[in-house]
């Protein structure tokens, strides 16, 4: 566990965690960017959280349940992080999340839809590695 309890943690993230970064970093941090890598130290230094979409435990549980990715972790070992972890905070699927998404149809993969509504709608950056993202110019993000 990143952190034991929420002493001193600064509760208001700065940053949300696409689904691959949340994975990456729990189960295999050397796949992070060097810039990735270098912001979450930062969090974990200065104990402060980081969001993650409502959607990202959702493809988490069809990747692993579909078997399309492998994780040193089980999917429960991640939940149980996600869940237990202060670090972590959870943001929901909200109107104004929904109404969002559909101003983001340059992105076809919904989940990624979600995700960039909630990092604009929070004003966010979101560390991510994929390129449609990226591209799109939608969020700021850390690549």
């Amino acid at each position: 566990m990143l952190f034991a309890d929420h002493k001193g943690l600064d509760l208001t993230p700065r940053f949300l965690l696409d689904t691959h970064v949340v994975v990456r970093w729990l189960a295999d941090p050397r796949r992070l960017s060097r810039d990735q890598t270098r912001i979450l130290t930062e969090v974990i230094q200065r104990r402060e959280s980081v969001a993650v979409s409502a959607i990202t435990l959702l493809e988490l549980a069809l990747l692993s349940g579909e078997n399309i990715i492998r994780l040193k972790l089980n999917v429960d070992e991640v939940f149980a992080e996600l869940e237990a972890s202060p670090v972590f905070r959870i943001f929901p699927i909200t109107v104004d999340i929904a109404r969002e998404v559909s101003l983001l149809a340059a992105l076809r993969d919904p989940a990624d839809r979600v995700i960039v509504a909630t990092a604009r709608l929070h004003g966010l950056r979101l560390l991510t590695s994929d390129h449609r993202i990226i591209e799109s110019n939608f969020v700021s993000v850390v690549e």
